[in-house]
């Protein structure tokens, strides 16, 4: 028998991915966007234009755009946020950082496996390997942010 203040996982879950939407996702794209064309850029320099390189560009500027759009939601998605957002989703994400930054991460696995899989002789375990770091990297960083901006508040 549930009490009055506790919610199911599945409500968590629902919880947690509406919080995530509360992040600034056109500044994310843009983030990515420039930080996978210096990648591209860079990798092309290095190493020639080919689809590993696209691939690592990819990935690059998949992280930015998770590791913003993520942090901004794991903050409470304060600035900018459409009219009419719920503030107790607002206010869920702020005290829940490690749930909402589950969710941009888990995304981001996905996302990167897909993108590799696709775009790269790459293996499907190597594939994972990559993703799997990457995704812990924005959890780490999305936790922590969101961790610090609900101490600050």
């Amino acid at each position: 028998m549930r009490r009055n203040g506790d919610i199911s996982k599945s409500e968590r879950r629902h919880l947690a991915v509406a919080s995530a939407t509360l992040g600034p996702w056109r500044a994310a794209a843009a983030v990515g966007a420039l930080g996978g064309g210096v990648s591209l850029a860079l990798g092309t320099i290095g190493d020639g234009i080919g689809l590993g390189v696209l691939a690592g560009a990819l990935s690059v500027a998949l992280m930015l755009f998770f590791l913003v759009g993520g942090a901004g939601a794991a903050l409470g998605g304060k600035q900018g946020e459409a009219p009419g957002t719920d503030r107790r989703i607002r206010r869920w994400a702020a005290a829940h950082p490690w749930r909402v930054a589950a969710v941009p991460a888990g995304l981001l696995v996905v996302t990167d496996v897909l993108m590799r899989q696709i775009l790269t002789a790459e293996g499907f375990f190597g594939s994972l390997w990559d993703g799997l770091w990457r995704g812990a990297l924005v959890v780490a960083v999305v936790g922590l942010v969101g961790s610090m901006g609900r101490r600050k508040t």
